[in-house]
């Protein structure tokens, strides 16, 4: 296993952060290896995604714009993968922590006969092997696998888990036939988006996040959700706060939670335990408004605001909506 391969998931060429997330990885852990990183893009609009991803540090991009892939179910995915792993030879398979992200691994481990780890959100080459961290049991569990080397082993990355760096030098394109002998019974008729009306919180550039200290439920509708529209970001929360019932629990960031990685993270009423900072410490500028001075999160927070939230959050949304 000395090769990297990443599954860059998308619809029509809009692909999510994580695509890029994992073209970096691939580089780096290929690298390390001594082997070559490669991507797979498949689908309507894989032209597209494949020109972006040449400035990323591959060597070789698999595309194949068979809509089979999206007028079906995961089938034509796994084929296609499996084709790019056996051409590419030995090798580590990168797919999205997603919900058909995970679907696809998990058939793709049984096709390779791989060994897998699934919610990756840190990987590190040790000798030959690849040392996987993922949370489990909600977090209350850190564990490490190791990757032994072999013939294929898959991992499931979370996405924001790791940082987009650009550099590569020009990957080659390389057409991969579809798979002989295949034939799919067509389960879409017709596709339908439905729009969900907020921002995904993994891909807003702007997160503002509530804590303990606003007290409530409501001040999350009334003195967070403005500031976040004036930003055009979408609202999170802590543990604290989603535990409290006060917001559903898709909205909690932390080691149980999900990672975010804004240009601009504002928390409100947030302590700054460990387990919330493991998912937004990689924000590219946090702002902490907190009554207490010293409150954990002065310590990891590039600005820390001292004061009464329900004063200065309107103040402060007033100024942005006016800019």
């Amino acid at each position: 296993m000395k090769n990297v391969i990443a599954y860059a998931e998308h619809r029509h060429g809009e692909t999510r952060k994580v695509t890029f997330e994992l073209a970096s990885e691939a580089g780096k852990i290929a690298a390390a290896l001594g082997g070559k990183a490669h991507a797979v893009v498949l689908g309507p609009g894989s032209e597209q995604l494949a020109g972006q991803l040449k400035s990323y540090p591959l060597d070789t991009i698999f595309l194949n714009d068979d809509v089979d892939v999206e007028g079906f179910l995961l089938d034509p995915i796994v084929d296609y993968l499996e084709a790019a792993a056996r051409v590419a030879g030995p090798s580590l398979m990168l797919i999205p922590n997603t919900l058909s992200g995970r679907d696809v691994a998990g058939r793709l481990m049984v096709r390779l006969d791989a060994g897998m780890v699934a919610d990756v959100v840190e990987m590190k080459v040790d000798g030959d092997a690849v040392v996987c961290t993922s949370p489990k049991l909600g977090g209350a569990l850190i564990t490490q696998c190791a990757l032994r080397p072999a013939d294929y082993g898959v991992v499931t990355v979370r996405p924001n888990a790791f940082a987009v760096a650009t550099g590569g030098a020009g990957a080659r394109l390389e057409p991969i036939a579809k798979p002989a002998g295949k034939s799919y019974s067509a389960v879409i008729e017709r596709d339908v988006e439905e729009g969900a009306g907020e921002l995904a919180l993994e891909e807003a550039p702007v997160v503002v996040a509530g804590g303990r200290g606003l007290g409530g439920p409501e001040p999350f509708e009334t003195l967070l959700k403005p500031l976040a529209r004036a930003f055009g970001g979408a609202v999170g929360a802590s543990r604290a706060a989603a535990d409290a019932g006060w917001v559903p629990y898709n909205l909690q960031i932390g080691q149980t939670g999900k990672t975010v990685t804004p240009n601009l993270y504002i928390a409100v009423g947030i302590s700054g335990a460990i387990q919330h900072k493991v998912g937004m410490r990689a924000s590219g500028t946090i702002v902490a408004i907190n009554k207490d001075a010293a409150a954990p999160i002065g310590e990891f927070s590039d600005l820390l605001v001292v004061g009464d939230a329900f004063r200065i959050v309107p103040e402060l949304t007033k100024l942005v909506e006016n800019r």
